[in-house]
């Protein structure tokens, strides 16, 4: 049993700490204390009570005396650790009720979207209460500072660096600052920035308008901020008139007659207002499983018109693997999957555009060639998309011009097409690919497009 956890057990009284000790359970997240009720116990997958006598106001105050003062949002803590108590009040202001939330470092929890933390862009974590915000967003904050970043966090209940004036171990070499009163958090955002020369900032729970707009000062100063915020999914976002600044902020526009002819709409319709502050968002389903929309933008547009955003999602397997796939709803068919490994060799470097990066890399896999699917156009030597795609996308062409770089369109995105693609790109003679006329890709021509007949 570590130390962190035992520290926490040694605040209850003897009888509840005895019973806790002969269960030997480390899967505890919760214990929760409510006057004239037996003691509650929250796991991952089940909730249970002791068997011991009901809680009384004495069991309550022999915690209460041995932790720090409750602050205005009736959260406390215990020094040198990450585990944080709330208070429940009568209406007299007394304490009835206590929930004792396990705190816990976990090394290797943002190993899922470490590469998402290269790119440099803003990110925002959402999802359910206890489904571990906290824990990523510290590891995070761990992971950036031991690069060489220098980070600060915002931390108001002092969840993320623990209780006390020297932070967790948890946070690496991240700096902390601690905020006196909950409704002061968005004035320490900017207070960090404005202050101590940040290159990223990091915030637990973003819930308020003042805070959504200190997200956006901070962003437009060129910092990179990674939040949390209330919700469970993007749409939701959308809908909160609050916070939805963080994506963009949505307005309600008036189109012209022939507009919206043209665009097979109503006149009035909801439209982004501005670039979002968060470039990244990623809604943690569970544990194990999150969904990541790493052009927040453009998938805000595609809700607003009614069509289906398709988030990337990712699961981590029993043996810490990282499974990637393309969103599916349930009457699709499965999506194929890879696993994310060490780089590929980098002689070919190649950029797909709303092509499922997933599909591209396995067939590199299957016919190893030496090549390699990268996230960014400024990496790559060619682009490729479908042939649907070039044609609803007015920007696809200004790409290749701007980066100087070819590109090249497809049929269709299924596997069997991409297999050509690829045998074409490297000289992989079949049939159909020997009668297309060779080229080196490494050739960069400008506003080049080329249409590959597989």
């Amino acid at each position: 049993m570590d130390n962190e956890y035992q520290a926490l057990l040694e605040l209850l009284p003897i009888p509840i700490r005895r019973e806790l000790n002969e269960l030997g359970s480390n899967l505890i997240d919760e214990i929760i204390m409510d006057v004239g009720r037996p003691v509650e116990i929250r796991e991952k997958n089940r909730s249970f009570s002791l068997t011991g006598a009901s809680v009384t106001y004495d069991d309550l105050d022999h915690i209460v005396e041995r932790i720090a003062p409750f602050t205005e949002d009736n959260r406390s803590g215990l020094d040198k650790t990450l585990h944080r108590i709330s208070a429940i009040r009568n209406r007299k202001g007394r304490i009835i009720g206590l929930t004792l939330r396990v705190g816990r470092m976990v090394v290797g929890s943002a190993e899922v979207i470490k590469d998402l933390l290269d790119r440099e862009q803003s990110i925002l974590l959402m999802g359910p209460p206890g489904i571990g915000k906290t824990t990523r967003l510290r590891e995070i904050s761990r992971v950036l500072a031991d690069r060489g970043k220098r980070v600060v966090i915002v931390d108001t209940s002092n969840e993320i660096a623990g209780e006390g004036d020297i932070p967790h171990p948890g946070i690496g070499a991240a700096r902390r600052m601690q905020v006196s009163r909950p409704d002061l958090q968005h004035a320490v955002m900017i207070e960090a920035v404005e202050n101590h020369m940040p290159e990223v900032i990091v915030v637990d729970e973003i819930g308020t308008e003042a805070e959504a707009r200190a997200a956006r000062t901070i962003a437009e100063r060129g910092v990179m901020l990674v939040a949390t915020a209330h919700g469970q999914t993007i749409h939701n976002l959308i809908k909160n008139p609050t916070l939805s600044d963080l994506i963009g902020g949505i307005e309600s526009v008036t189109l012209g007659d022939e507009e919206a002819k043209r665009r097979g709409t109503q006149k009035t319709v909801l439209e982004r207002e501005a670039n979002p502050t968060f470039e990244i968002l990623i809604e943690l389903k569970d544990r194990f499983t999150l969904h990541c929309y790493k052009d927040v933008a453009r998938s805000v547009d595609l809700i607003l018109k009614g069509q289906l955003a398709r988030p990337e999602v990712r699961r981590v397997q029993d043996d810490g693997a990282v499974v990637v796939e393309e969103f599916r709803t349930p009457d699709e068919p499965e999506a194929d999957r890879t696993l994310i490994e060490p780089d590929l060799p980098t002689h070919v470097r190649l950029f797909p555009f709303a092509i499922n990066r997933a599909n591209l890399e396995l067939e590199i896999k299957a016919l190893a060639v030496d090549g390699k699917v990268v996230s960014h156009i400024d990496e790559a030597d060619l682009i490729v998309t479908t042939k649907a795609n070039f044609r609803k996308d007015v920007r696809l062409e200004r790409l290749s011009q701007d980066h100087q770089i070819p590109l090249y369109i497809v049929k269709s995105a299924t596997p069997h097409q991409l297999n050509k693609f690829v045998r074409f790109i490297f000289r992989i003679a079949d049939d159909e690919a020997s009668a297309i006329p060779n080229r080196n890709p490494r050739d960069k021509v400008r506003s080049e497009k080329k249409h590959v007949n597989t």
